[in-house]
């Protein structure tokens, strides 16, 4: 049985957590992170917050990771005021690698391509 509440909680979430980076957060570190899915345990325990960057530097990605890590009591202040969940879900952030999976097929195609035009 699908569940409903899970998924909903999720997408709040998911609302919420831009709003509060776009909004709220003042540290430079996280100025272009964008939420791309959560997902969410089924009694709304734990939230995992996938974010993707345009940042291609390793050290620019762990600024990124420290950033989130050190906002997350924040985050996680302003989704209690925000949500009507009788307890906050713990966060944890982690980096979607799916963006940089993409635009390695991206480059991949664009190569193939190139070469059947040579």
């Amino acid at each position: 049985m699908a569940n409903y509440r899970a998924d909903r909680v999720k997408q709040e979430v998911q609302r919420e957590v831009n709003d509060i980076l776009s909004k709220r957060i003042k540290d430079p570190r996280i100025e272009n992170v964008t939420i791309t899915d959560v997902e969410v345990t089924g009694d709304l325990q734990n939230a995992t917050i996938y974010y993707s960057t345009l940042d291609d530097l390793a050290s620019e990605r762990k600024k990124v990771q420290d950033g989130l890590e050190k906002a997350t009591g924040l985050i996680r202040k302003e989704l209690g005021a925000r949500l009507t969940l009788y307890r906050t879900p713990e966060l944890a952030f982690k980096r979607d690698e799916s963006v940089d999976y993409g635009s390695r097929i991206d480059e991949l195609i664009k190569q193939v391509q190139q070469e059947d035009l040579e």
